[in-house]
C-alpha cells in the first residue's frame, strides 16, 4: 500500500509548521516564548469587522455554499479599494475572485496554467506555497536567487533563451517576503515588458501592499502599462488588517487568468463564508481609516527591533515595506543551527532563512508580530546566545 505519490513526496518540510511544533512543546514547559516566526501579529482584527462577522453569522442565509460567486458586496468594495488605492478599475465579476486568503489562489494557479514541462520561475528565498503549488502541479520550477547585490530583485535577464520559451509563469512578490525589499517602478515595467514580449504570465504577490513606512507607496502590478494583458495579481486582508485567520482574499487581473483560476477552484472548495465576506467588505470600505494606526504600530516595532538588534552586534537596513526584518548572520553560522539553538535555549522563534530556499542560507527572519518590549527582550536573548557562539567581527 502507497502512502504518498512522487510529487508530495518532492514537497519540503514546511518550515513554520515544524516550528510551531517546538513551541508547542515549550509552552507546555512553561517557557517564556517570544513568537518571531510566523507573520501572525498579535493586533486585533477590526471592530468593524467584528461587528459585521457577527451580524452576518447570526443570518441563516450566510450559512449557506458561497460558491465562487460569493457576495457581491465582497466584489465591488474590492472594486472600490482598488480604485481608491491604485487609480484602475476592474470589473467586479471578471476580472476578481474571493479566495480563500491568497495563499489559497497562489498554490493553485500552477494548477491552473501550467503542464509537466512547463516551467514557473520562483524566487529564492521565497513564500512557500510557490514552490509546492508548482510541484503538485507536475511542472518544473526553475529557482531564481533573490541576491542582497542586486537589491533582492529578481533577475530575469540571466535566464537564457530556452528557459524562458519553456517559461509559462513567474511569481513575484514586492514588498518581499522575506527580504523586505521593494521593487522600483522601472523594474516593474521591464519585467512587464519582458513578460509581454516572452508570453509569460505573471502572478504578482501583494499582501504587504499596505505596511510600508518612511513615505514609501507599493503600487500595483496592474497599474504598470501592460501588465493587464499578461498579470494577475493576489491580495490579502491577513497582514494589514489583523485577520490571518478569518483566511479572505481576491485575486484581480486579466479575466482568462481569473477564470482559469475560477475552474480549478470549483473543484476544490466552496468558497469564503459568507459571513466574513461581509466583514471582509466592511473593511475595505473604511481601509483608509484603519491603515494610518496600524502603519504606524508596525514602524514603532521596526525601529524598535532594528535598534535593538545593533546594540547586540547585528545590523539591519530598516525596511521601506512589511512586517519583516531579513537579518544576516556572522559568516558560518548556518540558520537551521542558530534558529533551533535560540529556540531551545533562549526561547525565541525565528524563522531560519535556509527554510525559505537555499538562496536564504545565511539570514533570519524576524516577524514584527510582538510589541516593542517583547522585541526588546528577544533581542537581548538573541545577544546571549551569540556571546556564547562567539562574536564575528
Amino acid at each position: 500500500m502507497r502512502f504518498s505519490n512522487a510529487r508530495s513526496e518532492q514537497l519540503p518540510a514546511y518550515a513554520v509548521q515544524r516550528i510551531a511544533t517546538a513551541k508547542r512543546r515549550l509552552l507546555g514547559e512553561g517557557r517564556d516564548v517570544i513568537d518571531l516566526g510566523a507573520g501572525d501579529a498579535d493586533l486585533p482584527p477590526p471592530s468593524v469587522a467584528v461587528s459585521s462577522l457577527a451580524t452576518a453569522a447570526g443570518d441563516p442565509r450566510n450559512s449557506r455554499y458561497a460558491f465562487q460567486t460569493g457576495l457581491m458586496a465582497f466584489r465591488e468594495s474590492i472594486v472600490g479599494y482598488m480604485r481608491r488605492r491604485f487609480a484602475i478599475t476592474v470589473d467586479p465579476v471578471a476580472e476578481v475572485l474571493p479566495l480563500i486568503g491568497s495563499k489559497d489562489g497562489l498554490a493553485h494557479l500552477p494548477l491552473a496554467l501550467l503542464d509537466p514541462g512547463d516551467l514557473c520561475i520562483i524566487p529564492e528565498p521565497g513564500y512557500s506555497p510557490y514552490l509546492g503549488g508548482t510541484i503538485l502541479a507536475g511542472a518544473e520550477p526553475l529557482i531564481c536567487p533573490l541576491r542582497p547585490e542586486n537589491e533582492f530583485l529578481l533577475d530575469l535577464e540571466g535566464l537564457s533563451a530556452e528557459q524562458l520559451r519553456r517559461a509559462r509563469l513567474v511569481i513575484l512578490n514586492y514588498p518581499n517576503n522575506p527580504t523586505a525589499a521593494v521593487a522600483p517602478w522601472d523594474y516593474l515595467v521591464h519585467v512587464v515588458e519582458l513578460c509581454r514580449r516572452h508570453e509569460i504570465v505573471l502572478a504578482y504577490d501583494n499582501p504587504y501592499c499596505e505596511i510600508t513606512f518612511d513615505g514609501y507607496r507599493a503600487p500595483s502590478i496592474l497599474e504598470i502599462p501592460g501588465a493587464r494583458e499578461v498579470a494577475i495579481e493576489f491580495h490579502s486582508l491577513s497582514k494589514s488588517f489583523g485577520m490571518t485567520g478569518w483566511r479572505i482574499g481576491w485575486a484581480a487581473g486579466r479575466p482568462e487568468l481569473i477564470s482559469a483560476l475560477l475552474k480549478v477552484k470549483q473543484f476544490l472548495d466552496t468558497g469564503p463564508f459568507l459571513a466574513i465576506q461581509h466583514a471582509a467588505a466592511a473593511t475595505l470600505d473604511v481601509a483608509e481609516t484603519l491603515l494610518p494606526s496600524i502603519r504606524e504600530t508596525f514602524r514603532e516595532r521596526r525601529d524598535a527591533g532594528v535598534a535593538a538588534l545593533a546594540r547586540v552586534g547585528m545590523s539591519v537596513v530598516p525596511p521601506k515595506a512589511t512586517m519583516y526584518l531579513w537579518v544576516p548572520l556572522r559568516d558560518g553560522l548556518a540558520s537551521w543551527t542558530f534558529a533551533e539553538r535560540l529556540l531551545e535555549e533562549e526561547y525565541v522563534a525565528v524563522l531560519p532563512g535556509a527554510s525559505l530556499g537555499a538562496g536564504g542560507e545565511g539570514y533570519i527572519r524576524i516577524a514584527l508580530t510582538v510589541n516593542a518590549a517583547r522585541l526588546e527582550e528577544a533581542a537581548t536573548r538573541i545577544g546571549r546566545l551569540l556571546d556564547r557562539q562567539g562574536r564575528g567581527p
